[in-house]
């Protein structure tokens, strides 16, 4: 068994090599046209905001642009326009905290201005890249003009200086429009009534003003564009932003890139790997390329990117429909985990008084498959366009307690309905196709989906989420362990070890590759579960020492892939690759540290934490008294399929190491049980109904002739 571990690690590091030597450099050009680029950032801009009547200007040009979603989330839950023109100057996710509000106003100097106090700025430890931006373009002899404070802020190199500054664009001389390569406009007419008096951001409403006040000011935010695209050299890249939220809610901005070739076409970028989507360091990298200054390698954003065609009302209805679907996420995410939570407590509750008494089992298998099919139900409900109903939330919730009731169908209606595992490894199974599917065709399931990621939210827009890889691991190691307890029962014990092992790293490589899954964390955990579970198969005693070098195991593995990651060019990499390049340099300490304390922060979780309680006491007391706990149903699974032990404890092994090693947390474990224990008791209560089932009555059960 240890020779087996040990080829398939090794056959697994020579793929790695193999397709990081196959992996194409890339060029280091970017293909944009090299020149004069413009920002025009209008804080609070939603594409709901934007039609023909209301906004001449902006929908004029949103018929010369790319369009897209723009997700301006730095460091807190809402980006005030301080942080994002920060952002935009440090070209990575910036933040002022406590003075989240206004951008400070710039003191003229000479033709230029200066921004008060910037070094407080620098001197700060997470905002050490402030002025990236304009000392980029500085050092390549490129001067800026700024019109506006946020514009200013964004511009100013690492003095705090810009070249060209005036509030407004009609304080600014015409001909002066011309002497810059890099100008910004901030247009901050949206977001004013939302500042308090002392210039902070008013978190106490979502939307304090009417609608009608609300369009007049969109209106005038509008006028104000027009009177800088009159002003603006023709020759210009012209950048349209909605760089910041207001109040309280995040919300998907305005994106505008108007170059050539751009029209009638999505605009997405290689950060999210979406063609409809960009973030806001994003802006950094385009306006850099733009006018061919190198960019620094502290830039996390890349250049933006035309992407798929689509004629500007399409566009537009997509658009609004991404926000309201991400809007809708998050008005349900609260609810949902603590809807799902009280299911499960209830859930373990009523196994037990049941259980005890030998009543209702058909009705506790059916519920643990019901509760089982829910998290696949909340991908497959994305199959639908729910968003585009009267009532996106009924629709959303109406499409995962259908797909549930099919999953949970397809389980018990099949061949499979009275075999021992047939029902609980269909639900796996469904699961875990969902999930690789849907890697494989560019997580649209995952993207808007109340266990997946928005772009709102802006914490991930692509790959294998955390919680997704709970249940991608979990299911994965329960089908294959189905399968391997089938190759078992005809004497096939090398080949369910086998199984196991290529199922497994197959889809942790599926998890984890670069620009597929993505998930750093995710590769760690998975890869000790896999060697547990093999192990335990073979009939192998598992030792601490033995899970210590699967673990180290799982670490080498991730590093190799980030390191192939880290040799494509910087702006082909995604955040494995940096990673490493921050671990070369000695920045990956306060990534770990930010890791650390959001997983520690998750421990607390009221939605999360009832649901890894619940389950992990039902499980000790089955353990402790198994007669007391299942009536007997685990030991009775257990017994005649040692296999689904083996898998389960792999299972556990990655839920617990992938919440330790993901800032996630506790999701990760309590979602992994969530979907393994279900499951496992389903399947343990047919057992006791086969067990106390007269002979000759029901189908036989697979049998093992050797215990592992």
């Amino acid at each position: 068994m240890k020779r087996a571990l040990a080829s398939t690690f090794l056959v697994l590091g020579w793929v790695l090599m193999l397709a990081g030597v196959a992996t194409p450099a890339g060029a280091e050009t970017t293909g944009l046209p090299v020149g004069r680029v413009a920002l025009i950032g209008v804080s609070g801009l939603s594409w709901s905001d934007l039609d023909a009547a209301n906004t001449p200007n902006l929908w004029r040009l949103t018929g010369e642009s790319a369009l897209g979603s723009m997700s301006v989330r730095t460091v807190g839950t809402v980006t005030c326009p301080y942080d994002a023109w920060l952002t935009v100057s440090a070209g990575s996710r910036s933040a002022v905290g406590y003075r989240c509000g206004a951008p400070p106003t710039p003191q003229p100097q000479g033709t230029g201005a200066v921004i008060p106090d910037f070094d407080w700025l620098t001197e700060m430890a997470e905002q050490k890249y402030t002025g990236t931006l304009g000392t980029a373009a500085r050092a390549a002899g490129k001067c800026t003009t700024a019109i506006g404070p946020g514009a200013a802020l964004a511009l100013a190199d690492r003095a705090g200086r810009v070249d060209v500054y005036a509030p407004t664009p009609t304080a600014l001389d015409t001909a002066a429009w011309s002497r810059c390569d890099l100008i910004a406009v901030d247009v901050d007419v949206l977001v004013a009534p939302y500042l308090k008096k002392d210039g902070h951001l008013s978190r106490e409403s979502a939307e304090p003003i009417p609608a009608a006040e609300r369009a007049a000011l969109v209106r005038q935010a509008d006028t104000v564009v027009g009177e800088a695209l009159a002003r603006i050299p023709a020759d210009a890249t012209l950048l349209v932003a909605g760089v910041s939220d207001h109040a309280s809610v995040p919300h998907l901005r305005v994106g505008m890139w108007r170059t050539a070739g751009a029209a009638g076409h999505h605009l997405g970028s290689a950060s999210t790997h979406r063609d409809d989507m960009v973030i806001l360091p994003d802006i950094t990298a385009t306006m850099l390329a733009t006018a061919g200054i190198a960019t620094p390698d502290s830039v996390v954003g890349v250049p933006w990117e035309i992407g798929r065609a689509a004629d500007r009302d399409t566009a537009v209805t997509v658009l609004k429909g991404a926000d309201v679907a991400g809007q809708t996420i998050r008005a349900l995410g609260a609810a949902f985990f603590t809807t799902l939570a009280v299911l499960q407590v209830v859930f373990y509750l009523l196994a037990y008084l049941l259980l005890r008494r030998r009543r209702s089992r058909p009705l506790i298998r059916i519920a643990g498959l019901a509760l089982a099919s829910l998290p696949a139900a909340t991908y497959l409900a994305n199959l639908i366009p729910w968003w585009r109903f009267p009532a996106p939330l009924a629709g959303l919730i109406g499409g995962i307690l259908g797909f549930a009731a099919l999953t949970c169908l397809l389980a018990l209606a099949g061949p499979w309905r009275r075999h021992l595992l047939g029902p609980p490894t269909v639900v796996a199974a469904v699961t875990a196709a969902v999930l690789g599917g849907d890697l494989l065709t560019g997580t649209t399931l995952q993207l808007n989906s109340v266990m997946g990621f928005n772009g709102v939210n802006g914490a991930r827009y692509y790959g294998l989420g955390n919680i997704p890889f709970a249940l991608f691991a979990t299911s994965v190691l329960l089908v294959s362990a189905a399968i391997g307890q089938a190759l078992i029962n005809r004497g096939r014990r090398l080949a369910a070890v086998a199984v196991i092992l290529v199922l497994g790293t197959s889809a942790m490589i599926l998890g984890g590759w670069p620009g597929v899954g993505s998930d750093f964390g995710g590769v760690i955990a998975f890869v000790p579960g896999i060697a547990v579970a093999a192990l335990l198969i073979a009939g192998q005693r598992v030792s601490l020492a033995k899970l210590g070098v699967a673990c180290v195991g799982g670490g080498v593995t991730v590093m190799a892939i980030a390191y192939l990651d880290y040799l494509r060019p910087a702006a082909s990499q995604t955040h494995l690759g940096r990673f490493f390049g921050q671990v070369l340099t000695g920045e990956a300490l306060p990534v770990i540290t930010r890791k650390l304390a959001a997983m520690l922060g998750t421990l607390l979780n009221p939605n999360l934490m009832p649901i890894v309680i619940a389950a992990i006491a039902f499980l000790v007391f089955a353990v402790v008294r198994p007669g007391a706990a299942t009536a007997g149903a685990l030991p009775a699974l257990f017994e005649r399929a040692p296999v689904v032990k083996a898998g389960f404890i792999g299972a556990l092994i990655s839920g617990v190491l992938g919440t330790l090693v993901n800032d996630s947390g506790i999701a990760v474990l309590s979602m992994a049980l969530a979907l393994a224990v279900p499951l496992t008791l389903a399947a343990g209560v047919l057992a006791l109904q086969h067990q106390d089932s007269p002979t000759g009555t029901t189908p036989p059960l697979p049998t093992e002739p050797a215990t592992t």
